[in-house]
């Protein structure tokens, strides 16, 4: 080998060093995040947004160690279903969770989502009054029993 040739392997593991330390220190903040933060949506965000990164960090740290084309379209395969997968799941239990009402509305700076549910459970209480669907009505707003 040239005196040139590690050179430059001995930067590539210095910066692949960094990017492992610093991933693992995303994904550790992340895991932290999940076991003190104090509601479901603050641990969601601790769950999705450092993850997400951390383990780029740490597969562009693997790609850079491996030294071969081809591993990088793997990579890069695994962190895009990642990167499409982990904030629909989180935006799903986010949803689930505040439907349930398992959150600290006095932590939320802004609720949007709160006139959408109440114009969805005002659409249930109508439907709800007005009987089953495809129900025959009365006059006085009774549905007929049954002969």
């Amino acid at each position: 080998m040239t005196p040139n040739a590690t050179g430059v392997d001995a930067a590539i593991d210095a910066v692949t060093a960094v990017l492992l330390i610093v991933g693992a220190i995303m994904s550790l903040g992340a895991a932290i995040g999940l076991l003190r933060f104090p509601d479901l949506m603050s641990r969601m965000h601790a769950a999705t947004k450092p993850q997400v990164l951390g383990l780029f960090l740490v597969l562009a740290a693997i790609g850079l160690q491996m030294r071969e084309w081809w591993v990088w379209p793997v990579l890069a395969v695994a962190w895009i279903f990642q990167l499409l997968t982990v904030p629909v799941s989180a935006h799903m239990v986010g949803r689930a969770g505040y439907r349930t009402r398992h959150l600290h509305p006095e932590l939320l700076s802004v609720d949007e989502l709160e006139a959408v549910v109440l114009r969805a459970a005002g659409q249930r209480a109508e439907e709800k009054a007005e009987g089953e669907p495809g129900m025959p009505r009365m006059r006085d707003g009774a549905t007929p029993g049954p002969d």
